[in-house]
């Protein structure tokens, strides 16, 4: 053991009032289940399936999206299997409430402290982990492997400024990265960080997300927002995040001396910041509707607020034109397949780093544009408003390659085949 993981877990313990302080602000923010509360102290609300058991971990609700498919085919490969879920989000336990399918349960990941996570495996004694992306938390790593249990990252990412931050803990670094048997990579940029990290079984598999279906959507919901918009020209703002709602009612008054009549769309990724979003655009001048309060769009409303959970895919889908939000602040950017697989001209900004495999590529192939600002933004989204054959060039060949790389749920089922035949053989030795 490194001594800065002995460090942490002293810290931890000793840390107890902080975390209860930390676990009770969550709660009056609404981001914790009052009644599920004790989950995250590691105590169980379900029991034990007793069948084999695969602990999937997916910190949020884009990370949970990429793992469903994988989910679902562990499943239906394997029909006496049963999946433990756990996330660290309400919206995505809401999510995972609607989507998980039978024999897979959902709960919240115990904070990382050794004594819940203890109490948790204690309980569910998984037979196998699988973990994804970048949410490495050192007990929640060391401990179930200490045990035995095979972990393995999935859809695995470090991006360059994480990557800059592990560096200078390389000891930490290189123990946690130590307790997975092998790192499932989405790119070889991220398979190359992650070895260098110190982890000892590393490959590249490709990224899950091209593996997700396209967004559901609520067919009365869309048919109605059709009826609503009409031929009215509109884009979104999708997935957007504090300093950007700012920029795009700049693009947007840009916009409208050429196309008075435009409707702008924001779909904020936190549901939750919608009023003070609809306050903050009212006050510079915007006149705005929100659709948790019933607004109507009128013929003079320029914002449309969508902060409500789930919609995003009608929301794609009736825009042809889709701003991917948390790129024009500094924070990585969010999934640009989406909208690809919709069939929404996609415009990012500069900030793209969670996802810079992907953003890359469809530059490189036409299929996005990258602006630095507002001004940018604007010009655009005007270009794509008055060039219908321009906006769909770019639309047929992102979705060109978001459809050339489905292959890469096969590719890591075959990597996770050999811990699966282990389960079998376990199971027959019971």
């Amino acid at each position: 053991m490194s001594s800065l993981l002995s460090l942490y877990r002293t810290a931890t313990v000793l840390g107890s009032p902080l975390i209860e302080h930390h676990l009770n602000k969550r709660l009056r923010y609404g981001k914790e289940e009052l009644n599920r509360i004790k989950e995250r102290l590691g105590q169980h609300s379900r029991m034990r399936p007793e069948n084999p058991l695969v602990w999937v971990h997916a910190a949020s609700v884009g990370e949970s999206t990429s793992m469903l498919p994988l989910v679902e085919a562990l499943l239906n490969n394997h029909p006496t299997f049963h999946i433990l879920m756990t996330s660290g989000t309400v919206t995505s336990a809401q999510l995972l409430a609607n989507q998980l399918p039978e024999r897979a349960i959902h709960q919240y990941l115990p904070i990382d402290r050794a004594l819940y996570v203890n109490t948790f495996l204690n309980h569910w004694h998984p037979d196998l982990v699988l973990w994804a992306e970048s949410e490495f938390w050192p007990n929640l790593i060391t401990l179930p492997s200490g045990r035995g249990i095979p972990m393995v990252l999935v859809n695995g990412r470090i991006s360059p400024r994480s990557y800059k931050k592990w560096r200078l803990l390389p000891g930490l670094a290189k123990t946690i990265l130590n307790g997975f048997s092998l790192c499932l990579a989405q790119t070889d940029s991220d398979a190359k960080r992650l070895y260098n990290l110190g982890a000892k079984r590393v490959e590249n598999c490709g990224n899950l997300k091209f593996a997700t279906p396209p967004l559901e959507f609520d067919t009365y919901h869309f048919n109605q927002m059709q009826n609503i918009l009409g031929s009215r020209p509109r884009w979104l703002a999708a997935s957007t995040h504090p300093g950007e709602e700012k920029q795009v009612w700049v693009a947007h008054k840009i916009i409208a001396t050429t196309y008075p009549e435009l409707l702008t769309i924001i779909v904020p990724r936190h549901v939750e910041r919608g009023s003070s979003i609809a306050k903050e655009l009212t006050l510079l001048g915007a006149k705005v509707a929100q659709r948790t309060k019933g607004d109507a769009i009128s013929s003079t409303t320029n914002i449309y607020i969508a902060d409500t959970m789930g919609e995003l895919g009608v929301f794609f889908r009736v825009c042809p034109i889709s701003f991917i939000g948390k790129s024009l602040v500094k924070l990585g950017g969010q999934n640009p397949i989406e909208p690809a697989k919709l069939e929404s001209a996609i415009i990012f900004g500069p900030h793209m780093y969670n996802f810079s495999g992907i953003s890359e590529s469809l530059l490189n192939n036409g299929g996005a544009k990258e602006i630095a600002g507002a001004e940018e933004l604007a010009g655009a989204v005007k270009n794509f408003l008055g060039n219908d054959h321009g906006r769909q060039k770019q639309i047929d060949k992102a979705l060109d390659f978001a459809n050339s790389k489905t292959g890469v749920l096969n590719t890591t089922l075959a990597a996770l085949d050999p811990f699966v035949r282990k389960l079998y053989a376990g199971a027959r030795m019971l």
